[in-house]
């Protein structure tokens, strides 16, 4: 009943901020407009957030390695102390825990560092980033279209279900992905940056941003090179040599950020690393983990992400685009969707989450096709038609957004289970403590500082930890 109530203050105090945030950009008070619509965001994430428990996907990997690195940063583990034998390819259950990039994970290792150990803690950075997003894809559609499209993309980034889903780590990939997109976002900002000042300190924070994507979700990040070249011929402020040399020195900036972790763990643990990165190429071979799903896999999901009619929007757009080829700024956009859309349907192994980074052209395309509707719906024959369109443009956003939320559900946000691991009666012993027989592992040994095992050990395995000055307990399920 309590996440009824909170849902329905939250949906209250949104629209009511959204509804002064449409009024303040129709009178062109942009800044109030904006800032309202961040706050509105940010309102949206934290409810999603306040879940008082790790989720079942990656989130509680993701959890209990950052915890692990506020102790050594430069050594990811997710079984701290593994006192019984463990297969170093398996991330479920190994101990160098290479599987994911370092940077999202160093982020809430140190929000954890700062504000404490809990689960809220670890999510702040996601919603953070994610908020200032909203902020960014403004400033980044102000530059290609205009203040009102781009408040209309902000919009959509604000209220987007599956971001602010994944910003509570309530689905798979979660704040990996959060932090991968919005670094591709700032990359972009900072790039068009570059191109209105030319001033150099820009191109380099586009290079550190490119590489902390890299270190977000590794080489995708790659696809914002193709992005500011058609920015930069667009501009028409430079010739051909001098932006292949702006290109490269973002480069070189992007690798001097992304690199010196490959070359550090590859060194420091050679078995683990080679393993990761194999591991990371059979995602485009092979349908790991049983996600073998159909080449339009993709295509398929930006109507389910985003409805069916900004998929109508961005097939609009691409026509649009071929009959206007010396419109680069559209082919920025073209390429910001099409390459991954191309790319992630030829890999094997497909995941929802793998796509995200594509959903700030869609909000700016979809915002365009809005304007177009609204600006040309006299022209149709049937004047309905556009006024339909219009509606399903917003009303399916903010239905996935109600959906995804959970704002109107009495949604458990502490269940039975984690209630019973925060409440377990834990030795008072100096021992390092190994616990067996539990029912979550890896949420145990977030909670709880031990080791703990999801079987029963048999009487030789207790003796010989027992032995070696461990304190053993077995819960009683």
């Amino acid at each position: 009943m309590i996440n009824l109530q909170f849902g329905i203050l939250t949906s209250f105090l949104c629209l009511i901020g959204y509804f002064f945030a449409w009024r303040s950009m129709n009178r062109q008070q942009f800044g109030m407009a904006i800032a309202l619509l961040v706050v509105c965001g940010l309102l949206l994430r934290i409810f999603v957030a306040t879940d008082l428990f790790l989720h079942p996907w990656d989130e509680r990997f993701h959890a209990l390695v950052a915890k692990n690195l506020m102790n050594h940063p430069f050594l990811p583990t997710l079984y701290e102390n593994p006192v019984l034998p463990f297969d170093y390819k398996d991330w479920f259950s190994n101990h160098i825990w290479l599987h994911k990039q370092p940077f999202p994970l160093w982020s809430m290792a140190l929000s954890m560092k700062v504000f404490g150990i809990h689960e809220i803690t670890l999510r702040i950075p996601s919603i953070l980033i994610s908020s200032l997003g909203i902020l960014v894809i403004f400033r980044i559609g102000e530059y290609l279209y205009s203040k009102k499209t781009a408040f209309i993309a902000a919009f959509l980034f604000s209220i987007h279900g599956f971001i602010i889903e994944l910003t509570g780590g309530r689905d798979a990939t979660d704040h990996i992905d959060i932090f991968f997109l919005c670094f591709i976002l700032f990359s972009i900002y900072f790039s068009i940056q570059f191109i209105r000042t030319q001033k150099q300190v820009f191109n380099l924070l586009t290079g550190i941003c490119i590489g902390l994507a890299v270190l977000s979700k590794w080489l995708p990040a790659l696809i914002v090179f193709p992005i500011f070249f058609m920015l930069l011929i667009d501009s028409g402020r430079f010739k051909m040599g001098k932006i292949l040399r702006i290109l490269m020195l973002c480069f070189i900036y992007a690798s001097a950020v992304a690199l010196p972790w490959q070359v550090y763990v590859i060194l420091s643990f050679p078995a683990e690393a080679k393993w990761e990165y194999a591991y990371n190429f059979l995602h485009i071979t092979e349908p790991l983990n049983h996600l073998n799903l159909p080449f339009y896999y993709h295509v398929d999901h930006l109507q389910i992400k985003y409805g069916p009619i900004a998929l109508v929007a961005v097939i609009w757009y691409i026509y649009k685009t071929l009959k206007k080829p010396r419109n680069y700024k559209r082919y920025a956009l073209v390429i910001w969707i099409l390459i991954p859309l191309v790319f992630f349907s030829f890999v094997k192994t497909k995941m929802q989450g793998y796509t995200l980074f594509i959903a700030p052209p869609i909000f700016l395309i979809t915002a365009l096709f809005f304007q177009y509707l609204w600006i040309c719906r006299k022209r149709f024959k049937y004047r309905f038609i556009p006024l339909i369109l219009i509606f399903l443009l917003f009303f399916l956003p903010l239905w996935q957004t109600v959906e995804r939320t959970k704002l109107f559900t009495n949604h458990d946000r502490s269940p039975a289970w984690v209630r019973e691991i925060k409440s377990l009666k834990i030795p008072a012993s100096q021992k390092p403590l190994v616990i067996f027989n539990a029912q979550k592992p890896i949420e145990t040994m977030f909670y709880i500082n031990c080791s703990a095992y999801p079987f029963m050990p048999d009487e030789g395995t207790v003796d010989q930890l027992k032995k070696e000055g461990y304190e053993v307990m077995i819960l009683d399920r």
